[in-house]
């Protein structure tokens, strides 16, 4: 009932001010393996699948920041990362505090050559490999999972 009120709420008054959206950078972290080529799924503070992504780093591009977030949230030692995004898709940052804002995030693809067990976030995070379509399966962003789709039949 609360929502519908709020619904109606927005559309009679809608805001003044709109916050512009932040902007993420995400690393699509892939390898070949045996059965064919896998991408990198880390766990998020809430239990969530997702991809290392981060904020802006000073000092680095796009694509940079994306691979420092794939070394300091999924151990990827090493990887060949794309200058040019793969994709984006825009969604929420939901903070552990319960705040959302809209969030535009840039995924980055980076084909992983070494990995490593000690990372920053190994304690705080689990990660797994799989195809890209069972990836898709497994995130909760409607624009991630077209990511990976279309990066699966690529």
């Amino acid at each position: 009932m609360l929502s519908l009120f709020r619904a109606a709420f927005a559309a009679l008054f809608p805001p003044t001010v709109v916050r512009p959206p932040v902007t993420q950078f995400a690393a699509l972290c892939h390898r070949r393996a045996k059965t064919g080529r896998e991408v990198l799924l880390i766990s998020s503070s809430r239990g969530r699948w997702i991809l290392p992504k981060g904020w802006p780093i000073a000092g680095k591009n796009a694509p940079q920041a994306a691979l420092q977030e794939a070394w300091e949230e999924g151990g990827v030692r090493r990887g060949k990362v794309d200058a040019t995004a793969l994709g984006a898709f825009d969604g929420y940052k939901r903070y552990d505090s319960g705040a959302t804002v809209p969030c535009h995030t840039e995924v980055y693809s980076v084909r992983v050559t070494e990995m490593s067990k000690k990372y920053p976030e190994a304690d705080r995070r689990e990660r797994i490999w799989v195809a890209p379509d069972k990836a898709a399966e497994m995130v909760d962003d409607d624009g991630l999972r077209g990511i990976l789709r279309g990066f699966g039949q690529a």
